[in-house]
Parts: structure tokens; sequence; C-alpha cells
């Protein structure tokens, strides 16, 4: 199955209550097999049809708050029209999960894809997973729901993955079915849901003698959030045989140089660095899973030792000291820790610009040169200048 039916297959083995999208590209078909599998029975859910993605979120917000288990998914643009909105689920505590086929954002209109959209929604509060397969992105967005619905968490969680490149391409995929999904993820009720019987306020007025306490609370969560990821993802490689971790070093046991890369682009790099081994470049993976929040451990187990360590970034953070937002948060933990390796940021696959095998070979090359070399701008791939 494509990558966003596996997302919908895994909304139908989640059981989820409610589902509410406006279509738009490359997401549209998540949508459309969810209507699927609701017209035929297999999914007792409540489909809302709205006029805006902004409208989208604000359904599936007041669904979670009165204890529904409740999804949506959007992109590029619609991502942006639900910003608002982004922070009033993550505010509210509401363990909303989204799904994200990444799209590079207006103007000049795109369709195609890079990650302009979900790099804009990083300081949201939202819990953040990069998939890299099918497989990934099904088997993540059921660990998105364990984790969003602990009751130590209670915060929404995005699910991105690659616009087409990953959307519209068709893979194996292993599905669980609903009764071990729900035994690994079941369904918790809302300790806070608005009730008729038992009436309390949510999101009211909070002076600025309370506000600072209230996003406070968020930080702690987010602490959490690190913590049950780690959990939930041990927790379903002993149920189901499949782990991923929260940051994966693929062929960095003696690497000597890093990649760090995300979705689409580790896999073509996983399928491309055994060869690069054999032709003498020691560089290794390090694929980052998830993002927010930052899986701070991990990344220092694996990046201390590095001599170099190149970022790919596909957004731009326009006007910022490394023009990549990846690159500049591994930039400050660099500071932060005193860590020893060269750091080159290279912006790629804007609005889907074509990668091939052998430019992610000349980037295994420009990661091994750099052991030994220092790029403090950041290198624009493949761009007509």
């Amino acid at each position: 199955m494509s990558t966003n039916s596996a997302v919908a297959t895994a909304v139908r083995d989640l059981d989820v209550d409610v589902v509410a999208a406006y279509p738009i590209t490359p997401q549209t078909t998540v949508m459309e097999k969810i209507a699927e599998y609701i017209a035929n029975g297999e999914l007792l859910a409540e489909m809302i049809h709205v006029e805006s993605e902004h409208s989208a979120l604000s359904a599936a917000m007041g669904a979670a708050a009165v204890g529904a288990r409740a999804f949506t998914a959007t992109a590029s643009q619609g991502l942006e029209l639900m910003h608002e909105i982004l922070h009033i689920v993550s505010g509210l505590r509401l363990p909303v999960v989204m799904s994200v086929a990444m799209r590079a954002l207006s103007a000049p209109l795109s369709i195609w894809n890079d990650q302009s959209d979900v790099m804009n929604a990083r300081d949201a509060g939202w819990v953040i997973y990069f998939a890299h397969s099918a497989q990934e992105t099904y088997d993540t967005i059921i660990q998105a729901y364990r984790v969003a619905e602990d009751p130590d968490v209670l915060l929404p969680v995005m699910v991105a993955y690659d616009g087409f490149v990953m959307s519209h391409t068709i893979e194996p995929v292993a599905v669980e079915g609903r009764e071990a999904v729900l035994s690994y993820a079941p369904k918790r009720q809302f300790p806070y849901k608005l009730d008729p019987d038992k009436p309390v306020s949510i999101g009211t007025v909070a002076d600025p003698d309370w506000y600072y306490e209230f996003k406070y609370q968020q930080v702690q969560a987010m602490k959490k959030a690190l913590e049950k990821a780690r959990e939930a993802d041990a927790e379903f490689a002993r149920r189901f045989g499949r782990g991923y971790g929260v940051m994966e070093c693929y062929m960095c046991e003696d690497a000597e140089a890093l990649i760090m890369a995300n979705a689409s682009y580790a896999a073509s790099l996983k399928a491309i660095l055994p060869e690069a081994r054999k032709e003498g470049y020691r560089v290794g993976l390090l694929r980052l899973r998830l993002y927010r929040p930052f899986p701070m451990e991990e990344f220092l187990s694996h990046a201390s030792n590095a001599s170099s360590l190149l970022v790919m970034d596909r957004a731009i953070s326009y006007g910022a000291p490394y023009q990549g937002p990846l690159a500049n948060e591994v930039a400050a933990i660099k500071v932060k820790e005193d860590l020893p390796f060269n750091l080159v940021n290279v912006v790629a696959g804007i609005g889907q610009r074509t990668m091939g095998n052998e430019d992610f070979k000349a980037l295994i090359r420009l990661a091994w040169e750099a052991r030994s070399r220092k790029y403090p701008e950041t290198i624009f791939y493949g761009v007509r200048e």
C-alpha cells in the first residue's frame, strides 16, 4: 500500500472515533481511504466534512475535548491555515493525532515536496515524528496515540512523511489488525473532558499571574513525551517485532563522518551508503525520527565522536546563521556541549528538486571531506545561481 493508505489503515485499526479534514494534495487519499473504511463498515467513526483546514483541526479539537479519539491530516498551506489552532490544541493538552504529507509552501505555488510546512510548526507545542517508510508510518501513527493519550503527556502528535515521494509510493506493509493494535494502544478517558453532567471550563482567559505556568506545564509534558516515546517504541518492538528508536544510527559503528537526514532522504541514503563504504567512505546515517522533543541523549551518544556532521535540510530558515532549520539547532547543541565535529549544512530538494543516486553520493563525499575542512556557509545544493 501507499504511505497514505498505511496512515488510513492505522486509523482504522486504532478505532478512531472522529475524523475531520479538508482535501489538499498530497494528503487527500488518506481521507479517501478512511471514507472507504467507514462506508464499508470497517470503521465506526464520524467523518466531518469541513470548509477549511482551520475548521478541520477545530473539529478534531472539539472531538478530543469531549473525550473522543480524534484524527486529521493535512499538508502545506493546509497546515499553515491550521497554525492558530495548532497552538490552541497543544495549550489545551488535547491528544489529537495528525498526519502531514509534507509539501512545499506557496508562493510561487508548488504542489511538490519539501519540509517547509512542518518546520514552520516546530514551535507549536506538538510532538513531531518523521517516518521514512510506509511501514514505519503505519507503526508510528499507532505509537503516536499511545504517547499522546498518556496521562503524563496529553499533547498532540504530528506524524510527518514526504509528500508524493512517500505518500503515493507503494510498498509492502504488515498490518496488525484492530484487536492487537487496541491491546497496545487502548483508548483512555481524557481526564478533563467536557461533560454536561460534570461541567468544567476549558481554555478560559489566563492573566499574567497564571499564563506562564500553563506554558511551563507544556515544557514539562514535552520532557515526559521523550521518555514515553522511547517506552512506546520499545513496547511496540516487543509486541510486533518492529522498533525504530527515537533516533537511528545506520552504519555508525566505525563512522568518522555522519549525515543527519530524515524521511525519504534517509531511506535513499540507507540504499547508497553500503556502496560508499566499499569505496572507503566511512560515513554513517544519523536518522532523525523524533524531532520534538529532540532526542538529545541519543544525538550526543552518536555524534560526540564524529569528525564531521553534514545536516541535510529541506526547508529554509531565511536570514538565520545557518539557513537550514535543523542545522541551526545542531549548531546550538555543538556550542552548548562543546562538540568537536565540523558542521556542514546542506539545503537540498526544495520544491522536490530531483535528488538522484549520484547526488547522494556527492553529499557522502562532502561529509567525508568535511572532516578536515570547514564550511561556514550553508550550501544550497543543486540550485542554479
